[in-house]
């Protein structure tokens, strides 16, 4: 599904797969990097961390607010213990660093993702 996405005054379209419940226990993990952006998406605002074990590549990950706007974002490394945001959320979006997502990457750090080690 296409969800439009809001930053900053600015919108953007981002092509994402839905996640059943089932699918929220495993988002990422043990795929390939070549696959679908997921959308996490929550009945009621969340506090709830992640982690990216058995995940083996880095990804961007968005927090979105009920309407769409952008909460926080950053890059998430392999095998990290804990992933968060001090703000509630109504949705994030885990993103694979790959050649397909190159351009929102570099939309929201100006350069691309194998310089930002």
């Amino acid at each position: 599904m296409d969800l439009i996405i809001n930053y900053r005054g600015k919108k953007f379209k981002l092509y994402v797969r839905k996640l059943s419940s089932v699918g929220k226990y495993m988002g990422l993990m043990f795929k390939r990097s070549k696959t679908k952006n997921l959308l996490f998406e929550y009945a009621k605002n969340s506090k709830t961390g992640i982690h990216s074990f058995f995940v083996f590549f880095e990804f961007f990950i968005i927090w979105l607010d009920d309407k769409n706007n952008i909460l926080d974002f950053r890059i998430v490394k392999p095998f990290e213990f804990y992933i968060n945001t001090k703000k509630e959320f109504r949705k994030f979006i885990e993103i694979p660093l790959n050649a397909e997502n190159r351009k929102i990457v570099e939309f929201f750090f100006g350069r691309k993702a194998h310089e930002m080690n």
